[in-house]
């Protein structure tokens, strides 16, 4: 570790207000008569598609406004944005602005602010996308409030959006903290930890190429987890003053030269050497002797066959007087005690990481998972033979692509449905493919089955029915398709896997046309299925046509998760009053948060529903039961009647949360198929390379101990969709509920 210099750098002090100016009125102009400090797009397609022009006949105030106008369609919106990188004290940013519309129909225009951190994370975001101006309309002021974390704050973006059709002017952006405006407001004083300082390796590890071999793989398990051990057990780099990354960068060419156990013990103990000895910790061993649900898992740490008597010594001694304080990589969200994974430096510009920053990547998410994922016992295999085999996709990776799909298989080798590479592989969106098929396909009895075709495109319409069964696209069967693409798929069991596979792999292509293979009654043939762009259309027709509360008929009320809110509970107890049956239609994403107010409606009797398992930031790797919460309350309106709750694979996270706590009740069943096992508040993770996942931060389980991940929830009676109830355009499921009702328990 080398010594840190200009300790002075340490603390950036500006008591004084900021006096502090945005070109919000854009009447200062650079050489080439653009605003200066705005940016005009996030990336080329934008430039074509939305370009901003400088309008100086069309303005609020001043000399200019900015127009944004849809003119190309390579981009589904246009943007300018205004970076802010000075902190200033505070709580409360307000952002206002002037917008005048033409024409926008088919989309919305809107102001928009972003509070990042050091790291790029973002800590707020507001783009009005839920109250956005359409039509034509004249100038009006609008405005945006965030929390403003002074304390975390280091880049705020400020702008105008047009998304969809139409003309956009913007002008008069103005920005506020605590109601001062930002010209009033004291600039933050900055303590920088050491970690922070340290940029000798910003831009690259040193490691071009690994050629692995027996030794250095065993070198480079071992490192993995000797260096995720050290970064969240010694108080030295808890406290911030290593930059742990870069300290990986310099041990690394000693572990890579090491030929055999000796040499690889001597440069792990010298390295380990420099970090200064923990003082003693009191309580270290009595929150250690706490029972847990589960313990920690060291790997091969204290092995003997791999670390030598002195440096075990050394490590059992750090890990019996680790760290208790707060730490600079690790922290735990208030209330919840999900992870929040700190000062993790994406490398945004590293598309293709260098091998060290790839071997970077694996380990950091290997010690996270392996110390703060709360599901580690469930994972289905080994957690330390993971990094074993995850260790030649990633040294080895020629490309973007290559260095993306170990990720993604390293994701999925969690088994946990939250965690998937959900943005920042450009190569990765190539791979899937930019076009995506006209229609919605689901598997059912084991086969790819149409079912909506919701493109107007006439053609499609004329050559395929729901229900026509998909066999073979481009000339390979389906069956061996998903096989190929399963190892990319992450998630907690193999239904909502084949839930996920049409629209991420199978039905996607960079083709403008797929050819496919149908099967309809016996009968096939082959079609050249024109493609729409991914992302753009394919609305799920279930979901528009949904309405949040209705009567099915007079005896039962039907309630749809997804487009109901808690302000309506009081129309829907007076429409239910005299049914004798409800049925909650779980197949979505509650849009509310409901266990405590549907579900008190439903449950007249307070017991638990739910049970919780936490990490511990004092005991890495350590899981814990917290008392099971209850929900329900005697109440002279409680509903006297039953209800069934469908479920199926698109039933995830809150939605397994909301049908737990409405189970808990004697009058309810629920009925459906396999949920997405994938329950408990999400931790995001980021990877070198901007590279972004997520997992599932807390346990989740029933009173009686019972686990909801992978399993999903508990269900009274299974029951899956047909093929002929899709042809005959039967909802299976939702006449199973209506039975059930009928018949009573």
């Amino acid at each position: 570790m080398k010594p840190y210099l200009l300790l002075a750098l340490l603390l950036i002090s500006c008591r004084i207000h900021s006096q502090f100016k945005i070109n919000g009125s854009f009447e200062e102009l650079d050489k080439n008569r653009l605003p200066q400090g705005w940016l005009f797009s996030f990336f080329d397609e934008q430039k074509k598609a939305y370009p901003v022009l400088l309008d100086s006949t069309t303005k609020q105030d001043g000399k200019y406004s900015l127009l944004i106008e849809k003119k190309e369609p390579q981009a589904p919106f246009g943007v300018i944005d205004y970076p802010i990188k000075q902190t200033f004290e505070g709580k409360k940013i307000e952002l206002k602005a002037y917008l005048k519309t033409e024409n926008v129909a088919s989309g919305y225009a809107g102001l928009w602010l972003r509070i990042d951190d050091k790291n790029i994370k973002t800590l707020a975001f507001d783009n009005m996308q839920d109250r956005g101006i359409k039509g034509t309309t004249d100038w009006k002021q609008y405005s945006i409030k965030l929390d403003y974390n002074s304390e975390e704050v280091r880049t705020v973006h400020i702008g105008g959006l047009l998304v969809g059709d139409g003309k956009a002017w913007f002008d008069h952006f103005e920005i506020f903290i605590d109601d001062k405006p930002i010209s009033n407001a004291p600039l933050k004083e900055l303590i920088v930890p050491k970690a922070d300082l340290d940029t000798a390796f910003a831009k690259s590890s040193g490691l071009k190429e690994i050629d692995l071999t027996d030794q250095l793989s065993t070198n480079l398990i071992i490192t993995g987890q000797f260096w995720g051990f050290l970064k969240y057990h010694h108080p030295a780099i808890a406290k911030g003053d290593y930059n742990w990354d870069a300290e990986l960068f310099r041990l690394l060419p000693s572990v890579i030269q090491a030929k055999n156990k000796n040499e690889l013990n001597t440069a792990l103990e010298t390295f380990l050497d420099k970090l200064p000895k923990p003082a003693i910790c009191k309580t270290c061993k009595s929150i250690a002797n706490i029972a847990y649900e589960i313990k920690p898992n060291y790997g091969s740490l204290f092995d003997s066959k791999f670390v030598d008597e002195s440096l075990l010594q050394k490590l059992a001694f750090i890990r019996d007087n680790r760290n208790t304080d707060a730490n600079y990589y690790i922290d735990m969200t208030p209330g919840v005690s999900n992870p929040i994974f700190k000062n993790e430096k994406p490398y945004l510009e590293m598309t293709y990481p260098d091998a060290g920053y790839r071997l970077l990547s694996l380990y950091r998410y290997w010690a996270m998972i392996n110390y703060f994922f709360p599901y580690k016992d469930v994972i289905g295999q080994d957690w330390n033979n993971v990094l074993k085999v995850a260790l030649p996709d990633f040294v080895n990776a020629k490309n973007e692509l290559d260095y993306g799909k170990a990720a993604l298989k390293l994701i999925a080798s969690v088994n946990d449905t939250h965690a998937n590479l959900w943005s920042g592989s450009n190569a990765i969106n190539d791979f899937k493919g930019k076009y995506a098929a006209p229609f919605q396909a689901t598997f059912i009895e084991k086969k790819l089955v149409i079912t909506a075709l919701y493109k107007d495109t006439l053609d499609v319409k004329s050559k395929l029915k729901v229900g026509d069964v998909i066999i073979a696209i481009k000339g390979k069967d389906v069956d061996l398709l998903i096989k190929d693409f399963l190892a990319f798929t992450p998630a907690s069991n193999y239904d909502t896997q084949l839930r996920d596979l049409p629209n991420n792999y199978l039905l996607r292509g960079n083709e403008v046309r797929m050819k496919i293979k149908i099967n309809r009654d016996g009968n096939q043939f082959d079609y050249d299925l024109p493609m729409r762009i991914f992302g753009r259309g394919g609305k799920d027709p279930d979901f528009d046509k949904a309405e949040p509360f209705k009567l099915i008929n007079e005896n039962i009320g039907y309630v749809f998760p997804g487009k109901y809110k808690n302000a309506i509970l009081p129309d829907i107890k007076k429409l239910f009053v005299n049914t004798k049956g409800i049925i909650v239609d779980m197949r979505c994403y509650p849009s509310e948060f409901m266990p405590f107010t549907f579900g008190n409606y439903i449950k007249s009797l307070s017991t638990p529903f739910v049970k919780f398992t936490i990490g511990n930031l004092d005991y890495p790797g350590a899981f814990k039961f917290r008392p099971a919460l209850t929900n329900g309350q005697k109440a002279s309106d409680n509903y006297k009647g039953k209800v069934v709750v469908i479920v199926n694979s698109t039933s995830q996270s809150q939605a397994e949360y909301t049908t737990m706590a409405f189970q808990s009740s004697p009058n309810v069943r629920v009925i459906g198929s396999t949920t997405a096992g994938a329950d408990g508040n999400i931790s995001p993770i980021v990877l070198p390379g901007g590279l972004s996942t997520m997992i599932s931060g807390i346990g989740v389980f029933y009173p009686d101990g019972k686990p909801t991940q992978r399993v999903g929830v508990k269900i009274d009676s299974v029951i899956y969709p047909t093929i002929n109830g899709i042809k005959e355009g039967k909802d299976e499921l939702l006449e199973k509920a209506i039975e059930t009702l009928n018949k009573g328990w």
